[in-house]
C-alpha cells in the first residue's frame, strides 16, 4: 500500500515540477442575469412538474389550485411564507419545528424560492425569507413552490453568483431542485420520491 502511495505522490510531484509556472485559469463565465421564462417553464414541465401562472394578487388562488390538483388537504408552510399566499381552501400549518414524522403526515409543503435557472429548469432555495428549513422541501410528498418571474436567471453561473453573496455570511444550506425527486437504477428503471417529494408544483408570479 505504501509503495503505491509513494508512486502516486511521486507522479504528482513530477507533474507539478514540470508545469513551468502558474497556469492561467479562464473565468469568462456568462454575465447574463435575466433568463428565458419560456425555457424555464419548458424545462420544468419536461421534468414532470406542474406550472401555474398568477398575478401578484392571485397567488393564494393559484396555490389553492395546485393543492386541489394534487389532492392536498393540509399544507405546511415556513413562518415567513406571506399570509397573502396562503390558500383558505386547505388547512395551513406553520412549521415551528415540526418533526419529520409530522411533516410526512401532513404530506405537502409550500415555500417561496430564491431563484429559478432557465437553462436547467432548476429552483434554488437558500433558506431565505419564506423558504424555511430544508426539511420542508425534502420530507412532504408534495412541494408547492412560489417564484416571481423576475427571479429567473439564465444559467448556473448567474445563480451561483447571486446566492454566493449571502452564503459567505449566513452559512445556510442551498438546495437545487430540478423537478420531482427521481432516480434510476442500473436497469434504468425510474423511481420517484426516493430523496424528496414525488410531486412538484411551481407557481410563477408575473412581475
Amino acid at each position: 500500500m505504501s509503495a503505491a502511495r509513494e508512486e502516486i505522490l511521486g507522479r504528482v510531484r513530477r507533474a507539478l515540477g514540470n508545469r513551468g509556472g502558474e497556469v492561467e485559469v479562464p473565468r469568462a463565465y456568462r454575465e447574463a442575469q435575466g433568463g428565458s421564462l419560456d425555457l424555464f417553464v419548458e424545462r420544468l414541465r419536461d421534468y414532470g412538474a406542474g406550472v401555474r401562472f398568477a398575478e401578484a394578487n392571485d397567488v393564494a388562488a393559484a396555490v389553492a389550485e395546485a393543492c386541489a390538483a394534487r389532492g392536498i388537504a393540509r399544507l405546511a408552510v415556513p413562518p415567513g411564507f406571506p399570509e397573502a399566499w396562503r390558500p383558505e381552501s386547505v388547512e395551513v400549518i406553520v412549521d415551528e419545528g415540526l418533526a419529520p414524522a409530522e411533516l410526512e403526515a401532513i404530506g405537502a409543503s409550500a415555500t417561496a424560492a430564491a431563484l429559478g435557472i432557465a437553462e436547467t429548469g432548476t429552483i434554488v432555495l437558500d433558506a431565505g425569507e419564506g423558504q424555511g428549513r430544508r426539511v420542508l422541501s425534502l420530507v412532504p410528498d408534495v412541494h408547492v413552490c412560489v417564484l416571481r418571474a423576475g427571479q429567473v436567471v439564465d444559467g448556473v453561473p448567474a445563480a451561483i453568483r447571486q446566492v454566493a453573496k449571502g452564503l459567505r455570511t449566513t452559512r445556510l444550506p442551498v438546495t437545487f431542485i430540478s423537478g420531482p425527486s427521481a432516480t434510476a437504477d442500473i436497469e434504468f428503471q425510474r423511481v420517484e420520491g426516493v430523496h424528496g417529494p414525488r410531486q412538484f408544483e411551481v407557481v410563477v408570479v408575473n412581475d
